[in-house]
């Protein structure tokens, strides 16, 4: 399993440089799978609404009320059409590489299993909307996938009578097999919306919007597609002529030619293998547990920051306990917290300047306390060379831990949001480096989703707790970096020392240890 990760990773990293180097990391569609999901959701749902009210369920007058929306009216309903189809194919497209890239990163094991097991089923429902749209067609593609489909469900045994009887010839199909299939083509949808909303419900801040440039992008894409190679149906069902050559749609009808070679109760049972392997991936094997973040009342003020900036909604903010007078008090829902540190990052009492009593703040990790960040702090600036000295934060998963040197050295951390501003206005102004370095993963896609962003704004004083205005920004770099970047990793790092040898030395202020 790890080896198929890692295969994944690599092509997924290739793809993501280039795209990287097309649009830059803010606009990399890759980093915005999930909310090019729903955007091509709602241009579906959209233009399926207005086809249905051009669209007629009789036998004969489906296929003619098609006809009128493709040729009569290709302007606007004809577009719509090419839109309805097109829209579809793409949600497949970025479901799957979303679910293959999410595998990859190793996003879905521990207590982040909810969001991959609620997005497994999804695949589900769109392929059955998908199939039951082309049926609604009835061109001769929907007479061979209607037969098809009705044999393969013959193939288990639930059904009192063949469902493949109905498809004998023209006499046997009535009207209300239209009307069914209308009734399943929008009602399927309205499930997978509510699907689709409890996959997010553990996503605070969820990002079911691209942003604006990548969604007018992919809008215009598909309407210039949509211009140029209109859908079409193909020539009209006719149950006593069997189709001789069929235009196929493999996105959607990627296992009918299975159905020729394979026993349709076997396919039905490599399927659901399949499906049943997708939603156990989070416990093969099963992710190290990790100690959740704890509150101490005594440090806690009940200010909401912590609740605010949780990307997992694993805070909440729950009336007093201790009887001090604050409103709230925060509370961790060990189930949904990852460990990930950002709530640490937005306490104010998370400081390393604190002298009159001990490092603890409001909220923090068990395993990476903060009065020990402070003292390996502290540790790291003794260990310096000669040359600029740069002291790294970084984020555990940017790769950036394996670039210690005498004039380098790097502390890592489960998210680089873990770490409070006050720590760079610390380094800096205690003289323990000439430098500091914020290293997070790529600009919108942090591991544990909004770290890079938050710690952007909280350099730029748009969100608590900010960086103080008197630390020099010239000795400040913030690296968004893919964990495969190591030449651009290096080049940068090597540019902020150039630099920084611009800049007189940044001393230490008095006794580091007693700081």
């Amino acid at each position: 399993m790890a080896a198929l990760k890692r295969l994944f990773r690599i092509l997924f990293d290739r793809a993501e440089a280039f795209f990287d180097f097309a649009f830059g990391q803010q606009l990399n569609p890759f980093a915005w799978l999930g909310a090019l999901g729903w955007f091509f959701f709602w241009i579906v749902a959209g233009s399926g609404v207005y086809l249905y009210i051009f669209f007629d369920t009789g036998i004969t007058d489906a296929y003619a009320s098609l006809e009128y929306i493709t040729h009569e009216q290709w302007y606007l309903a004809g577009v719509m059409r090419s839109l309805h189809r097109y829209a579809s194919d793409a949600l497949v497209v970025v479901v799957v590489l979303h679910l293959l890239r999410e595998f990859s990163l190793d996003r879905l094991r521990g207590k982040r299993f909810f969001a991959w097991i609620t997005g497994v089923p999804s695949i589900f429902f769109i392929y059955i909307c998908g199939i039951s749209g082309y049926w609604l067609v009835w061109d001769q593609l929907a007479q061979y996938i209607a037969i098809a489909t009705a044999e393969w469900l013959d193939a288990m045994p639930i059904f009192a009578e063949p469902i493949a009887n109905n498809f004998l010839n023209s006499t046997t199909l009535g009207g209300r097999f239209f009307t069914l299939m209308v009734f399943i083509h929008i009602f399927v949808p309205l499930f997978m919306l509510l699907l689709m909303w409890v996959h997010i419900q553990r996503h605070a801040h969820a990002r079911v919007n691209p942003p604006r440039p990548l969604a007018i992008g992919t809008a215009l894409m598909l309407l210039v597609l949509s211009l140029l190679r209109p859908a079409v149906s193909q020539a009209p069902a006719d149950l006593d002529v069997v189709p001789g050559e069929l235009g196929f749609d493999w996105f959607y009808l990627v296992a009918y030619p299975f159905l020729d070679t394979i026993p349709g109760g076997q396919l039905w049972l490599f399927i659901a293998a399949g499906f049943l392997l997708l939603t156990l991936m989070p416990w093969l094997p099963p992710a190290k547990p990790s100690r959740p973040a704890i509150v101490s009342l005594d440090n806690c003020n009940g200010c909401g920051r912590c609740f605010d900036d949780c990307p997992f909604a694993a805070i909440t903010l729950v009336p007093r306990s201790d009887g001090k007078a604050y409103d709230a008090e925060a509370a961790v829902n060990v189930d949904n917290c990852v460990s990930c540190g950002l709530c640490v990052g937005s306490c104010p009492t998370a400081t390393p300047f604190r002298r009159a009593t001990a490092i603890v703040p409001g909220i923090e990790l068990p395993d990476h306390p903060i009065a020990g960040l402070r003292e390996d702090s502290l540790a790291a600036a003794t260990r310096f060379g000669d040359g600029p000295r740069v002291l790294v934060y970084a984020c555990e998963h940017c790769g950036m831990n394996a670039v210690n040197a005498d004039d380098t050295q790097v502390l890592t951390m489960p998210c680089v949001a873990m770490l409070p501003p006050s720590f760079v206005d610390f380094a800096l102004s205690r003289g323990l480096a000439d430098g500091v370095v914020l290293a997070g993963c790529a600009s919108g896609d942090c591991n544990y989703r909004l770290g890079d962003t938050w710690t952007s704004q909280r350099l730029e004083g748009q969100r608590d707790p900010y960086l103080r205005n008197r630390v020099d920004r010239g000795r400040l770099r913030h690296l968004h970096l893919r964990a495969t970047s190591a030449r651009q990793r290096f080049r940068q790092l090597e540019n902020f020392k150039a630099a920084l040898t611009d800049l007189p030395r940044n001393e230490p202020k008095g006794s580091q240890r007693d700081a």
